[in-house]
């Protein structure tokens, strides 16, 4: 049914929500869906929300039960799209974890959308890290050794303290990025290409290394 899905050019109706979650529910692997699903899905909320606010100042009986059931329907779209959502997140993160643990380029990405492809590298890019930082160590019978940090209150800086350009790289898109979630769970994006945008290090650096975007060097 997913496959159907994907297929046509199916509009997103409450329907299709529900049997996407069903899919992703009783299914182990990641569901392909249409390109378009995360504007599409947008795209009939809003048209939920704007029917509620059309009819906001109605007062027939009529009208304030037709409120009542749009209300319910969208609190119960909302709570479908969150489901879909983590489930997903939930699938997309143990592909990562056996990506970076194996190495495999058996491992089938292509249900992935747009948006969830840049959340997919960087959860492998710090997969790999710590792998190399801890677990290559401990094998190779070398200690992990912390960073270190200077103890006099003087010279500790708080993060919000710490100049902006210690902690950042200027960057240029070379390709469009749709939004994305980076590991500060704050939302980026989206970027058009040539957008120029100071990101946080481990973002820019997953960009620059998947060659989506370049540095540029600051004077």
């Amino acid at each position: 049914m997913s496959q159907e899905i994907e297929s046509k050019d199916i509009i997103v109706t409450y329907d299709t929500l529900f049997e996407i979650l069903r899919n992703e529910k009783t299914k182990e692997d990641l569901q392909k869906l249409h390109d378009t699903f995360f504007h599409d899905a947008t795209n009939y909320l809003n048209e939920k929300q704007n029917i509620l606010n059309d009819n906001k100042d109605q007062k027939g009986l009529f009208e304030s039960d037709e409120k009542e059931k749009t209300l319910h329907q969208i609190g119960n779209i909302k709570k479908i799209l969150t489901d879909i959502y983590e489930r997903r997140e939930k699938k997309i993160i143990n592909m990562a974890v056996n990506k970076s643990r194996y190495s495999s380029n058996i491992i089938d990405n292509s249900a992935l959308l747009d948006e969830e492809k840049l959340f997919y590298e960087m959860i492998i890019s710090l997969l790999d890290s710590q792998r190399d930082k801890i677990l290559d160590k401990l094998l190779k019978g070398q200690h992990f050794t912390k960073p270190e940090q200077t103890e006099t209150k003087e010279e500790f800086k708080p993060a919000d303290e710490i100049p902006k350009e210690e902690s950042t790289k200027l960057v240029r898109f070379l390709t469009a990025v749709p939004q994305f979630m980076g590991e500060d769970m704050l939302e980026y994006g989206p970027y058009e290409e040539e957008d120029v945008s100071k990101l946080p290090i481990e973002i820019a650096d997953v960009l620059i290394k998947k060659e989506r975007a370049e540095e540029i060097k600051e004077n």
